[in-house]
């Protein structure tokens, strides 16, 4: 399969869903209807990635301002795109631990998402064997959880500007270990990449470092304590305010831990999309975006090394 660098098939965020087939479609849990958008693959089964929006965000976020649609349709994969219920994620979490409305009482996210594969293994669209999920802030916080909740489901996992908390690292069980890409940025005032709470008004406390998440992620894995490299990556977009240093462990074949930190960077996924309509607020909001990667390649780079 020829991989084209994204660079070369960036379009404005805005019309991705436009050249990219995708359509609407729900299921049933537990009596509550559930939406999520699919984009289909050019032949099937293929593989399937689960992409999690932030909380506030909804799927159509995720189509629209992030390169998942292009590099699916370059690589030939499945998307589906959830939406969660209030626009946030029933993760493993207390409530206190979470900004702002929390998901409707009873909501049962990692039941939503095993059904959703169900469906989509059953009616021939995915791979089995090929299925991963990731997520941003609060969908980043729900891909850890179906990692350790639903390990037997998933090829490899990876989440975005989040970071542990002593109740969700305690609720991890996982069945099996499974590959974790992390990518966090230094200056989130949102999820503080030294832990703690936030700058952020909307922040809230009890995050772990991301420091001490990767090497959770390295114990569940059963790999070294040790980096095995750091290699900082070309500083592609010195306007972006921030570079990109990439942190490998040293781990048994198949259970690869990754960190990607962001240098400077803030709650937001690195990438050549503006992820926000009104960027000037996002950045003041949120910190800088990383142009050096593109967030989504770079997780499907990790990701399609573990069939």
């Amino acid at each position: 399969m020829r991989r084209h660098p994204i660079g070369m098939l960036v379009l404005a965020g805005a019309i991705a869903s436009s050249i990219v087939p995708v359509r609407a479609d729900s299921l049933t849990v537990n009596g509550t209807t559930r939406t999520f958008t699919l984009q289909p693959p050019a032949t099937r089964p293929a593989p399937l990635v689960i992409v999690l929006h932030g909380k506030t965000q909804s799927s159509a976020d995720m189509i629209t301002r992030t390169s998942c649609p292009l590099i699916a349709r370059r690589d030939g994969f499945a998307v589906a795109y959830p939406d969660g219920l209030k626009h946030a994620w029933a993760d493993s979490r207390p409530n206190a631990r979470r900004a702002a409305d929390p998901p409707p009482e009873g909501t049962d996210d990692v039941a939503f998402i095993a059904q959703l594969i169900a469906k989509l293994v059953g009616d021939g669209t995915a791979d089995p064997k090929r299925i991963y999920v990731t997520g941003i802030s609060n969908g980043g916080a729900m891909a850890m959880t179906l990692a350790c909740e639903r390990a037997d489901l998933f090829a490899a996992a990876a989440s975005v500007v989040m970071n542990l908390t002593d109740e969700s690292a305690r609720a991890c069980r996982p069945a099996r270990p499974v590959p974790m890409l992390l990518m966090n940025g230094t200056v989130d005032p949102l999820i503080p990449y030294q832990g703690g709470r936030g700058t952020s008004y909307f922040a809230v406390d009890g995050f772990w470092s991301t420091e001490r998440t990767l090497q959770f992620w390295r114990r569940i894995n059963g790999c070294e304590s040790k980096d095995a490299a750091t290699t900082d990556l070309p500083d592609r977009n010195p306007s972006d305010q921030s570079t990109v240093t990439r942190i490998d462990s040293v781990c048994p074949q198949g259970r690869d831990v990754v960190l990607y930190r962001v240098n400077s960077g803030g709650h937001r996924m690195p990438g050549h999309f503006p992820d926000a309509h009104f960027t000037k607020l996002a950045a003041a909001l949120l910190g800088p975006q990383n142009g050096d990667i593109d967030g989504a390649d770079t997780i499907w780079a990790f990701f399609a090394r573990f069939p």
